[in-house]
């Protein structure tokens, strides 16, 4: 289930004996501990299985408590009673007797935060939801999409009062990884930072770990402009800053290719092309709109069509030894700014 299904499921009073908590998303996971906290009101007590036993854990909650009727077993490190050796076989989870006849008013909740769900971490994953498979919930702690953590970003900063623009909640999403925990906390600092008073862009990039993306965004209105002088000197800056250039290409291809389609689809507005988007089940949320939608009206479909071959030419230069990245990146902005 989802964090957002077990939410629901909280607020009827509708408990599980036990809760398999999966994926690296703290902050997700915070509030759905929370949440699950306040909804059962029992006493709370803490395990870890890097320190101790799951036996020890299912007899805990076979215990009945003389302070409390009601209790949350929260059990961390959930991978540690896995054994080490990569086996094809797995052994019964001492848990699985337990859950045959679980002790009334109590709530086990298994949490594995060291394992994602995609490449290396996959098959440890899978060992966990294995051995771990009477456990009648499973929650699934996902990382936010782009589009959900932009929500997000937006949400907080309400919440703390702080005037963020659409294009300084892109930059925000972007430098912190759409991670949300990050997110929370780097928002707190701009909302200190800033009081009641609006942010600049170069504030906000200047307080976000590597916040780059406003200087993007900033190069990709340089271009559209013509203003070569100006599109250098940024790309210089980019360079200074450590921006991995074959990176900044893709997201302006990116950009360009984003342009060319809402172009094709007859798109011109942010909306238009949101909707527009929508209908391909392509990711697209208003901010992104906007910046696609002012690609479009700056460049013009013709300049576009040249951008993305130059862009495609540009890539395969960086593939080669010769001559250096910035070299060829340079060469592109002179294209791209060249008066026709």
């Amino acid at each position: 289930m989802s964090p957002r299904q077990l939410l629901a499921a909280l607020a009827k009073k509708d408990f599980a004996p036990a809760y398999l908590f999966l994926g690296p998303d703290a902050y997700t996971r915070r509030s759905a501990r929370e949440e699950l906290l306040r909804a059962h009101g029992g006493e709370l007590t803490r395990h870890d299985l890097d320190e101790t036993s799951l036996a020890g854990v299912v007899d805990d909650a076979s215990s009945l408590s003389l302070f409390a009727s009601e209790r949350v077993i929260w059990v961390s490190s959930a991978e540690g009673a896995l054994p080490k050796r990569m086996t094809a076989d797995l052994p019964p989870s001492p848990l699985d007797g337990y859950l045959k006849n679980p002790t009334p008013g109590t709530v086990v909740v298994l949490d594995c935060s060291r394992y994602g769900f995609e490449g290396d971490d996959k098959p440890k994953l899978d060992r966990v939801r294995k051995f771990y498979a009477k456990v009648p919930a499973v929650v699934e702690f996902l990382p936010l999409g782009e589009a959900d953590a932009a929500k997000l970003a937006r949400d907080l900063a309400a919440e703390r009062g702080l005037k963020l623009t659409p294009r300084q909640v892109d930059a925000i999403v972007e430098a912190l990884g759409a991670d949300a925990g990050r997110i929370d906390v780097e928002i707190e600092k701009l909302a200190l930072f800033a009081g009641a008073r609006a942010l600049t862009d170069p504030e906000v990039a200047a307080m976000i770990p590597n916040a780059r993306t406003a200087g993007m965004f900033t190069l990709v209105n340089a271009l559209a402009s013509g203003n070569r002088a100006r599109a250098l000197d940024l790309l210089d800056t980019l360079v200074r800053e450590g921006e991995y250039l074959p990176l900044a290409l893709t997201f302006l291809g990116t950009q360009f290719r984003l342009a060319l389609a809402a172009a094709e689809g007859g798109a011109k507005s942010a909306s238009q092309i949101e909707t527009y988007f929508r209908e391909w089940s392509v990711p697209m949320w208003r901010s992104r709109a906007e910046q696609v939608a002012d690609t479009l009206a700056s460049f013009g479909r013709a300049r576009i069509e040249k951008a993305i071959v130059w862009t495609a030419e540009a890539d395969r230069a960086l593939r080669d030894t010769r001559p250096d990245d910035r070299t060829v990146i340079e060469e592109y902005v002179w294209k791209l700014t060249a008066r026709d």
